[in-house]
This record gives C-alpha cells, sequence and structure tokens, in this order.
C-alpha cells in the first residue's frame, strides 16, 4: 500500500544509506518486518521480497553506532523462542545492546501450514513465546516449563548486552493484540490506528495494565503517523499521505503526543533513495524540534 516504486529496486547499499542516515540524525529506531513465504495470491499487493530481520538489522548494526534496531514485526509463532533466542541475543550483543524485539501474530495463513504451526492459536502460541522469551534472553540457563515450550538447564548464549534483557514490544491493533502487550511487554505497536481510534486503544492499555500490576510507566506506545512530505513535493503523492510546511506537520504530530504516543513510526514520501534521504534529514531539522 505504501511502497514507493524505487523500493523495488533497492538493494543493501540503499539500506545502508537510510540506516546510516537515521543513525546521524537522531531518530530512535530503524525497524524491518518479516515474513518467510508470501503465496501468489498475495504478491501482487504485498509484495514478495521481505528482508529476514534478524540477517538484515545486522548488517544494519555493522553500519550505524547509535540508532536502535526494532524487529516490527517479527512473527515469532513461526520459530521455537530459543531459536528466536539465540538470534537475537546475539544480534544485541554484537550490536552493542541496541536491539528492540518487537513480536506478532502474524496473519498469513499459508506460512503457518507450510511450516506446520496452527494458524488459528497462532494469538496463544504467541503469548506463550512471550514468555518463553523473556525467560530465555534474561538467565543463561533458563528454566522455563510452559505447555508448550518445556525447557531446562539448556545454555542459551551469547548473552544479550541489555540487561535483565532487551524490550519486548507487541505488534497489532486487534483487542487481543493490545491486550497482549499491555500485559506481557513493555511495548504496542499500533498497526493502522488513527487519531480517532488510539484513544480507545490507550484507555485499553491502560485499564490491563492497572489489572495486571503493571501501571509502573515507561510503557511505549508506538503509532504511525500518515506519511509525509516537507514542503511542495512537485509531484502527485497521493491522499493518504500528508504535504505542508514544517510547522504544519509538527501540528499534525503533536496531535500523536497529546494522546500519550511515545514513538512515531515516519515514512517519508519520496521518488528515490536521495530523495528519502532528504526528507528524513528535512523532518529531523525542521519537524521535530517543533513537535
Amino acid at each position: 500500500m505504501f511502497v514507493e516504486p524505487w523500493e523495488a529496486q533497492a538493494g543493501p547499499a540503499e539500506l545502508a544509506a537510510v540506516a546510516q542516515a537515521a543513525d546521524r540524525l537522531g531518530y530512535a529506531y530503524v525497524a524491518c518486518c518479516d515474513h518467510v513465504a508470501i503465496p501468489r495470491r498475495l504478491a501482487g499487493p504485498m509484495g514478495a521480497t521481505w528482508y529476514d530481520p534478524v540477517s538484515t538489522l545486522g548488517y544494519l548494526a555493522a553500519s550505524t553506532s547509535r540508532t536502535r534496531l526494532l524487529s516490527h514485526v517479527a512473527v515469532a509463532p513461526l520459530r521455537h523462542p530459543l531459536l528466536s533466542a539465540k538470534q537475537y541475543a546475539t544480534l544485541d550483543l554484537l550490536s552493542g545492546g541496541r536491539l528492540v524485539l518487537g513480536v506478532g501474530a502474524g496473519h498469513v495463513q499459508e506460512e503457518f501450514e507450510t511450516l506446520g504451526v496452527d494458524f488459528h492459536r497462532r494469538g496463544e502460541i504467541l503469548t506463550e513465546t512471550i514468555a518463553a522469551l523473556d525467560v530465555a534472553l534474561r538467565e543463561e540457563y533458563p528454566e522455563h516449563a510452559g505447555p508448550r515450550f518445556p525447557f531446562r538447564e539448556l545454555a542459551v548464549s551469547p548473552r544479550p548486552a541489555q540487561t535483565p534483557r532487551p524490550p519486548i514490544w507487541v505488534g497489532g491493533s486487534s483487542p487481543a493484540a493490545v491486550r497482549r502487550a499491555a500485559a506481557h511487554a513493555e511495548g504496542w505497536l499500533s498497526q493502522g490506528d488513527t487519531l480517532e481510534t488510539l484513544p480507545a486503544q490507550l484507555e485499553l492499555i491502560r485499564s490491563v495494565r492497572e489489572r495486571e500490576g503493571r501501571s509502573d510507566g515507561g510503557f511505549v506506545v508506538n503509532a504511525i503517523a500518515p506519511p509525509l512530505y516537507v514542503g511542495e513535493p512537485g509531484w502527485e503523492i497521493g491522499r493518504r499521505s500528508v504535504a505542508g510546511k514544517p510547522e504544519e506537520l509538527a501540528e499534525l504530530l503533536r496531535r500523536y503526543v497529546a494522546l500519550g504516543v511515545t514513538h512515531l513510526q515516519l515514512r517519508p514520501r519520496s521518488r528515490d533513495v536521495a530523495e528519502y534521504v532528504a526528507q528524513l534529514e528535512l523532518v529531523a531539522t525542521d519537524v521535530l524540534p517543533l513537535v
């Protein structure tokens, strides 16, 4: 829905250029999504190229020094949590403690069927996976006896750099996903929520965390702003996008802040990687200081 034509031909050089710009300009994170394989019926609307988040974020870690590395999101039910813990602990160590582990339930049924995972129980599996990841990322010899993933006396090493473990954020905007994030994670990655729908979601998060005894502050709320363009584009950016002067864009972003959003995923519109990086710079230098 939001892919730019130039991105279909982008490769490692473009990925590194964008990550290095984000690192230099002070952005909080760069993110990589996750799909193992895309069925033919979805290859048109979704595209078939989805970079593996562990490999990609590891590659970008080597060309950056500050920006955090977010899996947004890893389809965690597709993998045993010990395997995920091994991969992401290694990534956190090699990046100097910059991992944010974003996980979600997934939505492509054929992926689950092909990998032998029950698609219709993916939410339940994700909740159990988060519990197992929590233990495996905290303890070198994790003691976990969950019904689906029992393990003990198995060393998971190298250990992550962050202690007690890297933060876990949960993606998804269904009520179940929002409750899962509030009850079991340190952050929520919304998917498609608008300024109109976010208040109800934030109230659900507040009530769940209060009920679970986790109303201790510091919970991350990550929203996705409309695609932005600083200035007059001079080309058709479509009705889903917002263009304007820095103050106009800052006013839009301040509305998210007023609701209680702590992080915004920003997607500048562009016709090539140079314009993308230029827009990243304009957002960082002209827009964000006004937010």
